[in-house]
């Protein structure tokens, strides 16, 4: 709608009205927030949540709406029409860019449950996106390196107890638990840096989506793995291209996956043969992926 204004009015109309749309409803968060705090009672903090996750695809719904009116782009989708948002999933996507996060709540809000996933603890003093993570019960973890860990043993398995902690809590009530297996945005440099045996991917992580699914996988309908590709956009700001009206087309392909058997209750760490699976079923994942990528890649569309 905006595409004749030049692409950098066009990225500072659609930064400013999502950044009065955070907050706006961030505003919102507070008092219900708050209250949560206060009252003891279980229901009624439990009630407080729902609010705040129909505060939040409401947050979603607004960004989707200012997308629309500032963009001119191309969605390609093919999700499965089986899904349910009174069922809790585990999601799975290659990650290029904070714009997928964007590209995952637009696609899958009122399909799937609000989606949840794991943030670097730093992420917290975000303004205003940090409060809101925090509310609606984000989970934030405290990545340490090789180096530091290896001064601090003590330390190693940290983020694996947060893990389970927060998927005990998930139970409670449907989530759509997010992991991006390669555990960091795709670069070409990265790429390099890891000998990764995927021509379009990082290497995957199997040990959050193992203690995911450990803790609370008989409580899970499925697994949705999520392929994510912008054809014509080179990986470079992304975030900003989209506001720009840079991305012309966004694809995703979405499938539901059955959970991988006799998982739940598994221990990740201290089993072999559980991880060895694990380990075996991320790389089926991601070698089906990244075959899937690469025929975008090779010729524009599958």
């Amino acid at each position: 709608m905006l595409q004749f204004l030049p692409p950098p009015i066009v990225g500072t109309i659609a930064f400013s009205l999502i950044a009065v749309n955070t907050v706006f409803w961030v505003a919102l968060f507070i008092p219900v927030v708050a209250a949560r705090l206060v009252v003891a009672s279980s229901r009624f903090r439990q009630r407080c949540s729902a609010v705040l996750i129909a505060f939040a695809w409401r947050w979603v719904g607004v960004n989707s709406w200012i997308l629309k009116i500032t963009q001119n782009m191309q969605w390609d989708l093919e999700v499965p029409a089986d899904l349910d948002p009174g069922r809790s999933y585990l999601v799975v996507s290659n990650h290029r860019s904070w714009t997928d996060i964007f590209v995952l709540q637009h696609v899958f809000r009122g399909r799937i449950p609000f989606l949840k996933f794991f943030l670097k603890k730093e992420l917290i003093w975000v303004p205003f996106l940090g409060l809101a993570w925090w509310a609606l019960d984000f989970p934030f973890m405290q990545r340490h390196s090789r180096a530091y860990l290896e001064k601090h043993p003590e330390l190693r398995g940290q983020d694996m107890d947060t893990t389970r902690r927060h998927c005990e809590q998930f139970r409670h009530s449907p989530v759509s638990v997010l992991n991006f297996l390669e555990g960091t945005r795709f670069t070409p440099g990265k790429h390099l840096a890891q000998g990764s045996p995927f021509a379009h991917l990082l290497k995957p992580r199997a040990g959050g989506v193992a203690f995911v699914l450990a803790a609370m996988g008989d409580a899970l309908s499925g697994v949705l793995d999520v392929t994510i590709v912008y054809p014509e956009s080179p990986p470079d700001a992304m975030l900003w291209r989209l506001l720009q009206g840079k991305i012309p087309r966004i694809v995703v392909r979405a499938r539901l996956l059955p959970l991988p058997a006799d998982a739940a209750g598994r221990d990740y760490l201290g089993e072999d043969d559980f991880s060895g699976r694990m380990h075996d079923w991320v790389n089926r994942i991601w070698s089906e992926k990244d075959r899937l990528l690469d025929r975008f890649h090779g010729s524009g569309a599958p």
